[in-house]
């Protein structure tokens, strides 16, 4: 495109921007009045409302506005009348014994909605917003529960928290580092692995198995029972189930008897009231996988 001086092409007609593309020429044509006037109107308004309202961004905070309006006072207010209306059921709710809040159509109508609600804020970033959970992050849809799936037992966890550092009522067990810590032999992993395999129901080497059952009895029984079917008191998972947190494979689990593995679960007391807390447990329980 070019620049060429301005033109008259004829007396009265109008003139001519200059710009050319092509040959076609820009007719220097005023904005129509209607269209400034608006456009005057808007700058008038963006002034009036920044005025009257907060807009401009300060180092602390923004200007508050003539008329002091604020969207997050709006949005506290309206929490404050809700956490009102909710107050009658939510004490009910606390009163409650946990058993028998699905005994009781109100109580049990509002902890599913309330419970799904703080799921989704709070749990659901580990859980999954399905609550299928993750590797690492346990299946809430299953009925395979390392402290307990029964609503006080889920109830505990929630409020206390996993291997946390923050509550002193958290549920804590610890796995030796059997390889890391050279507690047992490579060889001796192996076998061990291929022990599991066959508890679980796995293609293993049956020779090495043989051998894993003698180093299994004498270093994870404990917790794992002689059977391996675990001990929710400890945390210590069932081995004989296809159900794996860290998974199964011959690699995942050479590397959690090497260097062990260590979850954790925040205590939610910190952040939940006790009737939400109740709420999320009673929804947990509901999802199929409670006891």
């Amino acid at each position: 495109m070019s620049k060429a001086p301005a033109k008259m092409t004829k007396p009265g007609e109008v003139a001519t921007t200059g710009h050319e593309w092509d040959g076609i020429q820009e007719f220097n044509n005023p904005l129509p009045r209607w269209w400034l006037w608006t456009f005057y109107v808007t700058i008038i308004w963006a002034l009036g409302y920044s005025i009257a309202y907060p807009a401009w961004p300060l180092l602390k905070g923004a200007t508050p506005g003539l008329l002091g309006a604020s969207t997050r006072a709006d949005v506290a207010a309206e929490i404050k009348r809700f956490a009102a209306a909710n107050g009658p059921i939510e004490a009910k709710l606390v009163a409650a014994d946990l058993t028998a809040i699905s005994a009781d159509p109100e109580l049990a109508s509002y902890a599913a909605n309330a419970g799904k609600a703080v799921f989704a804020t709070w749990c659901s970033q580990c859980h999954g917003s399905g609550a299928n959970g993750a590797v690492g992050y346990p299946n809430l849809l299953d009925n395979d529960w390392l402290w307990g799936g029964d609503i006080e037992a889920i109830h505990t966890t929630i409020t206390h928290g996993v291997r946390n550092t923050e509550d002193a009522d958290a549920r804590y067990s610890e796995m030796p580092k059997f390889g890391a810590d050279g507690l047992l032999e490579t060889a001796q992993i192996g076998e061990v692995v291929q022990y599991v395999l066959k508890l679980s129901g796995q293609a293993h080497d049956a020779a090495k198995a043989e051998a894993g059952a003698v180093v299994f009895a004498d270093n994870c029984a404990a917790c794992h029972a002689e059977d391996g079917t675990g001990n929710r008191d400890l945390g210590a998972p069932n081995l004989t189930d296809a159900i794996w947190l860290y998974g199964g494979s011959v690699t995942a689990l050479t590397q959690t008897v090497t260097n062990a593995r260590f979850g954790v679960m925040p205590a939610w007391t910190t952040r939940l009231s006790e009737a939400e807390v109740r709420a999320v447990a009673s929804y947990v329980h509901g999802l199929g996988g409670g006891e």
